[in-house]
């Protein structure tokens, strides 16, 4: 189960943490220490995340891409002073559908499949790499860990309710629901971190001998992936000023990193489109089918063999052990919850007792059994009061599935409107057989230009229903208006 939208921190759905942000003044060079400089205790803390966070970020990706990944990683990490020897640098790309890149201590790096598949060439995975290294130089992490938020996919539920909830009391119910692994190493850092790895992050482009306008590209294709995405979610976008925001708005970032990239010199080196785009080629695009496929409003689970439906108007955003629904009305989640021995009333009794406290039991009174398109059920509604003083409702229903398992829709409501859930609740059913192998993964194929070939004519090919040209131009990181040349290689989304 799984998704979402970050770069550079590992945090809520749809947020931009476009790569980027520096102390360090132009004409200043970044002080370089001497090798090495990733501690023990930095490398044990590491050790100890790093299992952690590929469990909550849907694991490895063993396809080809990844030893690319890793020998890029190391490359430029190597000229952040950390360590001269590239190997002492582990980099990881993950099997997420998140466009997401993010560092931890003891030179562990990060970064996504779905963010890979944006870029256009090396030099802009060097650089989403280089940023991320200079987080890890500037030891952000250590700085930010008083204002540490909960970190990765894994606890879309404790934002989820956290955020009903408000904080105190709240913030706890939605920890225990939500169980990071990874909180207080994966951060949302300030303003002045981020343009401080962005402007490490090119300095080591410069180093490595890439093309140092690649920051910017890159940046470039984030925010047109931005603008999109609200789009598609039918939201308007609504710029804020720089100094009000946590991050730089996009179009800042870009400008910005172009004025870095011709302070630091570099541009028009080495970029490496013709690898990276063979490198690119077969790689698993959106959501992992063994994961979940998120489709819509609707969930899809090939190997549990079960699906859903979302009210239209929230979004839905697949985890690694759960998916979660957010809206103006409500949010809630499905996720497996608890342990299930054959008695539905001890599987809803111990999911409550998941997201209570010792000085918040929640009491939901009886369950009520009832079956729902074949399912057998049961459900049960708590009330409880956030730090507000709101009173909030929750909700909890159990799902029996043929294999003797159970799965649990977790919802969040204030209790002075109408429950926003029942469609939700309704529509859990099992897939057949063929249903389940009907899902099919969606894959990276880069094909290279005809005579006669037009955006449009390469964009029908996408496996889409909506926005075809739109999702044809972010993804080859071409402007409104651009034409394509004859021989150009370029990169479509197919069904398997």
């Amino acid at each position: 189960m799984k998704k979402s939208w970050t770069f550079g921190v590992a945090a809520a759905a749809l947020t931009v943490a476009i790569f980027g942000q520096s102390a360090l003044m132009a004409k200043k060079k970044p002080v370089v220490a001497g090798p090495p400089s990733i501690s023990a205790k930095d490398k044990q803390v590491g050790a100890t995340a790093h299992p952690q966070l590929l469990q909550e970020f849907g694991g490895l990706y063993e396809g080809p891409q990844a030893a690319y990944v890793t020998k890029i990683g190391q490359r430029i990490a190597a000229q952040s002073g950390l360590s001269n020897a590239g190997s002492d640098f582990t980099v990881s790309l993950l099997n997420s559908p998140v466009n997401n890149a993010f560092a931890i201590p003891g030179g562990y790096l990060y970064v996504t499949r779905q963010l890979m598949a944006l870029m256009n060439n090396e030099a802009e995975l060097a650089s989403v790499l280089g940023h991320e290294a200079g987080h890890v130089f500037a030891r952000h992490s250590k700085k930010r860990s008083s204002r540490a938020t909960l970190g990765g996919l894994g606890t879309i539920a404790a934002t989820v309710i956290g955020g009903v909830l408000g904080g105190g009391e709240g913030a706890r119910l939605g920890q225990q629901l939500g169980g990071s692994v990874a909180q207080g190493l994966v951060l949302k850092f300030s303003r002045s971190q981020e343009y401080e790895a962005d402007d490490l992050g090119i300095s080591y482009l410069f180093k490595a001998g890439y093309d140092t306008i690649a920051a910017s590209s890159m940046l470039a294709s984030l925010a047109q992936q931005t603008s999109l995405d609200l789009k598609r979610a039918g939201k308007t976008e609504k710029p804020m000023p720089e100094w009000a925001s946590t991050h730089p708005d996009p179009a800042s970032r870009v400008v910005r990193a172009q004025q870095k990239a011709t302070t630091v010199g570099g541009i028009g080196r080495e970029r490496d489109e013709s690898t990276f785009l063979s490198a690119l080629d077969g790689m698993l695009y959106d959501d992992d089918p063994k994961q979940g496929i998120v489709d819509g409003q609707v969930f899809r689970h090939s190997d549990l063999k079960l699906m859903f439906t979302a009210p239209n108007g929230y979004a839905m955003n697949n985890g690694a052990s759960e998916v979660s629904m957010s809206g103006t009305g409500g949010q809630a989640v499905f996720k497996q919850g608890a342990a299930y021995a054959g008695d539905m009333d001890a599987y809803v009794a111990a999911v409550f007792k998941t997201i209570g406290t010792a000085s918040n039991t929640l009491n939901y009174g009886t369950v009520t059994k009832t079956t729902i398109n074949g399912l057998p059920a049961g459900y049960a509604t708590a009330t409880t009061t956030n730090q507000s003083g709101q009173q909030v409702r929750i909700v909890v229903y159990g799902y029996q599935f043929a294999n003797d398992s159970a799965f649990a829709v977790i919802s969040l409501s204030p209790l002075a409107s109408a429950d926003p859930f029942p469609s939700l609740y309704q529509s859990m059913r099992a897939l057949s057989t063929a249903e389940a192998a009907a899902i099919k993964a969606k894959r990276v194929r880069v094909v290279t230009v005809k005579s006669g070939d037009t955006v449009d004519s390469l964009a029908n090919k996408m496996a889409y229903s909506d926005y075809k040209a739109e999702r044809f131009r972010v993804l080859n990181g071409l402007a409104a208006g651009a034409t394509l040349k004859t021989g150009q290689r370029v990169k479509i989304i197919v069904s398997d």
